[in-house]
């Protein structure tokens, strides 16, 4: 996992939005996403009705009273998470807390964050993911994206968004962590699933955050 989180585009599968996300030690440049290579930009997306602006996921935050998490390690076991009020299952580090049970759920350790939300309605399209992120971005104007992109994981094709976000001040040091997170939206059977996947800049996590989202499956 400590594969240079340069040398592959995010994560393969959802699709993103990039302005600047940090990207390691710097926040003004477009942050180093997880897992599979996205397919070109201009790839048509997949027919869906636009998302409601503002019906999608709020952003993750991050901890100020958190320093940056290492790496997860090589070794990590992995547990496999089996959600069967909505339908679906991912595998997620052992020994990260868990909470939430139904449509938000939330593994952490540290500031390694990972949220899975299921939302009522068709597949988003790139438009309605815009609208989304726009909305995002009115509400906390610090947020930085990366453009939509369409991808595909396991045949389907999802769309993928980078973003950033920092929290407040460290009480004590008045230091501030910045939190590159990777966002899929993954359609499903009369829903859609967002993906957050986490992580301080400057933390390598990629392997890990790519078996993640690799896993997951509607049940």
């Amino acid at each position: 996992m400590r594969r240079n989180a340069r040398s592959w585009l995010a994560f393969g599968p959802i699709v993103v939005l990039a302005v600047i996300a940090g990207g390691c030690g710097n926040a003004t440049k477009p942050p180093a996403s997880t897992g599979l290579a996205p397919t070109a930009a201009t790839a048509a997306p997949p027919p869906a009705t636009t998302t409601t602006a503002g019906q999608g996921s709020a952003a993750l935050t991050a901890e100020a009273s958190q320093a940056a998490a290492g790496d997860i390690p090589d070794n990590q076991v992995f547990l496999t998470l089996r959600n069967n009020a909505e339908r679906y299952s991912i595998r997620y580090p052992e020994g990260w807390a868990q909470r939430g049970t139904g449509a938000k759920v939330t593994f952490q350790d540290k500031n390694n964050l990972v949220r899975v939300e299921t939302l009522p309605g068709a597949r988003p399209a790139q438009t309605g993911v815009t609208a989304d992120l726009n909305t995002l971005r009115r509400r906390s104007p610090s947020l930085s994206f990366s453009p939509p992109v369409v991808t595909t994981i396991h045949g389907r094709q999802i769309i993928k968004v980078t973003y950033s976000t920092k929290s407040a001040p460290n009480p004590v040091t008045d230091k501030r962590v910045t939190l590159v997170v990777d966002r899929y939206y993954v359609p499903g059977p009369a829903k859609y699933a967002i993906i957050d996947l986490g992580t301080p800049q400057g933390v390598d996590n990629i392997d890990a955050y790519k078996l993640m989202i690799e896993s997951f499956r509607w049940m």
